[in-house]
């Protein structure tokens, strides 16, 4: 379930949430709760050392504000006994990521051939640049849709990291449609630069940090 390099608290939470649901059969809806709960615990622990906590206290004492989960714990149980209504969530949720995905590629092509349309019309620059926004927009949903998709071998994505991973491509992209429409309006490459530094290294730091603190979805891994 998790990377393969992961702080020994990592894989203390991750050990603790396996063998709460260690009798519950795999299923997407159990993958997200376990990504939900190990979210929580982290956050709780670290809170609990900000409060001066040493890390086994702050473990059993986040353990202990998470409450009963027998009921969720069920619930679980029942999902995944249930091919039938597993089937019809991941259909689902394929036929949203699937329309996200077409909606990302017809409005990036839309942003292309404007480009292309504008500059064959020989407007001034900044127009033909500036139709590029929606190659942006197209990229950001594309890759949202994508990571949100269930494969046979991977389970969806988080939708918050993969908001945040679809972010961080977003502000990529738009470093470079800043740094483009600022170099054709000013025509001076070291704006161009300033443009494209603050927007590129923002979108770079947060990819890498959720490259860094990656988990697993193979399903074969879980």
């Amino acid at each position: 379930m998790m990377a393969n390099k992961i702080s020994p608290l990592d894989k203390r939470i991750n050990t603790y949430i396996e063998r709460l649901f260690s009798d519950v059969s795999p299923s997407q809806q159990l993958f997200d709760l376990k990504e939900e709960l190990f979210i929580n615990l982290k956050e709780k622990i670290s809170d609990y050392k900000e409060r001066g906590m040493d890390e086994e206290q702050a473990f059993k004492e986040a353990i202990i504000s998470m409450g009963d989960l027998s009921g969720l714990i069920e619930d679980m149980r029942k999902i995944g006994q249930d091919s039938a209504k597993q089937t019809v969530y991941s259909k689902m949720q394929a036929r949203i990521s699937t329309l996200g995905i077409v909606a990302g590629a017809l409005i990036t092509l839309f942003g292309i051939f404007t480009v292309l349309i504008t500059y064959f019309m020989n407007l001034p620059n900044e127009s033909v640049v500036g139709t590029g926004i929606f190659i942006v927009a197209g990229g950001v949903l594309m890759t949202y849709s994508i990571l949100t998709r269930e494969t046979r071998k991977k389970y969806a994505m988080n939708k918050t990291r993969a908001f945040l991973y679809s972010l961080s491509i977003g502000l990529i992209l738009f470093a470079i449609f800043t740094a483009i429409i600022t170099f054709v309006t000013t025509n001076e490459m070291f704006m161009a630069i300033s443009s494209l530094m603050v927007f590129f290294m923002a979108g770079v730091g947060l990819f890498l940090y959720l490259i860094l603190t990656g988990r697993n979805r193979y399903k074969d891994a879980i």
